[in-house]
């Protein structure tokens, strides 16, 4: 067995270590970088493999991929087996996140465009940071409340901005509040089991989990599958792979040596780097407002994140 689990949070816990490396600082941060970017990239997959894809089938078929994928990895690596202690709030995460998350997010982005969604479920950062200042005795600090403020004004520039690209109804926005709702609660309910779970061994469980709570989709994806178009089915593997199985490794790695606070800041960039891609991808030209919000996106993460508290 790998004694990874124990070892990890061990070293990013030592106040000599933390003292005389910051490398595990740089790391997180290169993580959480890394997760935002492919986060982003899932709304324009999402709301493109929608089109074929109904909610509930694109989620068990997105998970099934991921399970897969983070399974192999598990075995490879020999990770331990996660205490008894630690399963029913694993199960909870991969209820709540991965199941519940994504059916309500893909719903949503059916109803409203991917930018719009990007923004809308941002609000979560400031649940992740109010629930952990006051459950996980982070403390809320003058430097995070204000960079919260400064990267809230941005999305919500960044939400005038594309409007005039559809209507955001309220069926929609009220899946995306409910999906930041549940993608807050999970990330609180995640960073205890983290200091005694490894990352990929955690995600692998509740992306398992996930999977099996979307079972009930089955037939429906059994029967929309064939007719899907290719690029459906490719974005499908896609956010199975690489949002999933990479991304939410890399967020639990971050969140395991970050605050849960500090590093729910860095997804207020989701919104801009969802501009950035979908100009890149779609060639969906952002207007001068959606850019001014993402520079102010981009300053409200970096007080929050470098300046001292």
């Amino acid at each position: 067995m790998t004694t990874e689990n124990t070892a990890a949070p061990a070293v990013a816990e030592s106040p000599v270590t933390s003292a005389v490396s910051p490398r595990p600082a740089r790391l997180a941060a290169v993580a959480a970088g890394v997760t935002v970017v492919l986060w982003a990239s899932a709304f324009v997959g999402i709301r493109s493999a929608g089109h074929d894809l109904s909610a509930g089938p694109l989620a068990l078929l997105r998970l099934a991929v991921g399970t897969v994928l983070l399974g192999v990895m598990v075995l490879v690596r020999r990770e331990a087996w996660p205490a008894r202690r630690d399963l029913p709030r694993i199960l909870i995460v991969g209820v709540l996140w991965f199941g519940a998350y994504n059916v309500m997010l893909n719903a949503a982005e059916q109803r409203v465009d991917a930018g719009t969604a990007s923004m809308l479920v941002n609000v979560s950062p400031i649940l992740i940071a109010v629930i952990a200042g006051l459950v996980l005795k982070e403390g809320l600090p003058r430097s995070l409340l204000f960079g919260m403020l400064v990267s809230f004004s941005g999305v919500l520039v960044i939400g005038l901005g594309s409007s005039h690209h559809g209507g955001a109804d309220l069926l929609g926005a009220l899946l995306c509040f409910a999906s930041a709702v549940a993608y807050a609660t999970a990330t609180i309910i995640q960073k205890p089991v983290l200091s005694r779970v490894s990352a990929l061994q955690m995600t692998f469980l509740a992306c398992a989990v996930g999977m099996i709570a979307c079972l009930p989709f089955a037939p429906q994806l059994a029967h929309e599958l064939p007719k899907a178009h290719t690029s459906a089915i490719a974005w499908a593997v896609y956010l199975g792979a690489v949002p999933t199985a990479i991304a939410f490794t890399t967020w639990a790695y971050a969140l395991a040596r970050t605050k849960a606070g500090k590093l729910g800041v860095t997804t207020y960039l989701v919104p801009p780097i969802s501009i950035l891609l979908g100009w890149l991808m779609l060639g969906e030209t952002p207007t001068w407002v959606a850019v001014g919000g993402g520079v102010l996106c981009l300053g409200g993460v970096a007080v929050a994140r470098f300046t001292r508290r």
